[in-house]
């Protein structure tokens, strides 16, 4: 049993550390290793949230699919994490429905 284990934990140092990469509905693909992500299980409308501050980046998983949000403030992030209602919170602060082209990547 201890020698199985060791031999484990020989491979799994020795693997490769592979990035996670996700793609958005724009077929944008996004690599997530700069990003810090949070599974979240407290709301129906969000999965996952993932934030990279350094780039003001947000990329968020709601029904499956991920979306990319450029230029969201860290304060921001931390008022969508901090929501009653994460949803509610996203759906009017941040959706493009809502925010229009305020967090447009293509600029």
């Amino acid at each position: 049993m201890v020698r199985a284990l060791a031999f484990l934990l020989v491979q799994l140092a020795g693997a490769p550390i592979v990035s996670e990469t996700v793609e958005t509905g724009d077929r944008e693909r996004i690599d997530l290793a700069r990003f810090e992500c949070r599974d979240i299980s407290r709301s129906t409308v969000l999965q996952r949230v993932c934030y990279d501050h350094a780039q003001r980046d947000l990329v968020v998983a709601t029904g499956g699919f991920y979306a990319r949000y450029c230029g969201v403030a860290a304060e921001t992030v931390d008022r969508l994490l901090g929501a009653p209602s994460m949803g509610k919170f996203f759906n009017r602060h941040i959706r493009r429905d809502a925010a229009g082209s305020r967090y447009d990547c293509s600029a």
